[in-house]
């Protein structure tokens, strides 16, 4: 453990004096398992390539004034970090999209689906908008992200029990508000591809 510090140490003191050597080595070592981990979360290679590129980019370009204690602290958490800005900003989309699928045909797009499919987007958005925040982003973590309530509970600063609290809370509330947009989406669907 103590050399792996040492070892640390020496490749970020290179790695701020500009030496190309020292981030060639950092990025052998440490490029495919960061990508696995990416690649875990995201389910999409190109996503998941594309995210570790610009974390080894950035700390190229910000090695001088970067605090690293610990490489593999460092490396991960921009990893975590990374991926949980990328689903923030796409993984509603395709968590909607996965849903959708599973009810229509996509082997034609046609303007019928699009516009169911936006309005279960809508729907579900203003569902969202309905709950309090706290359990908004329990319901965000464990139905769009798939994190299991001890991620949850950690990432939120919360107990098991609060966190399973808000998600029952949420649930309920979110199957009550789509109820309705649900079955006019169904019949909208059944009409449309029959």
């Amino acid at each position: 453990m103590e050399s792996t510090r040492l070892s640390d140490r020496i490749l970020i003191e290179a790695l701020r004096s500009g030496d190309e050597q020292a981030f060639t080595t950092i990025y052998k070592e440490y490029w495919y398992r960061m990508f696995v981990v990416a690649y875990r979360k995201l389910q999409h290679r190109e996503v998941a390539e594309e995210l570790i590129q610009d974390i080894f980019t950035r700390l190229w370009k910000e090695r001088e004034s970067v605090k690293i204690i610990s490489l593999d602290y460092y490396l991960f958490s921009a990893v975590r970090y990374e991926v949980i800005d990328y689903i923030r900003a796409y993984g509603p989309q395709n968590a909607y999209l996965s849903y959708y699928q599973a009810f229509t045909n996509f082997e034609e797009t046609n303007t019928e689906n699009t516009i169911a499919f936006n309005e279960l987007v809508e729907n579900i958005d203003k569902g969202l908008d309905t709950l309090p925040e706290k359990s908004k982003e329990v319901f965000r973590l464990s139905r769009m992200e798939n994190w299991s309530i001890s991620q949850i509970a950690g990432h939120m600063h919360l107990s098991e029990k609060a966190v399973e609290y808000h998600l029952t809370k949420a649930t309920k509330s979110m199957r009550s508000y789509l109820k309705e947009s649900l079955i006019s989406l169904l019949a909208l669907l059944t009409f449309f591809n029959s």
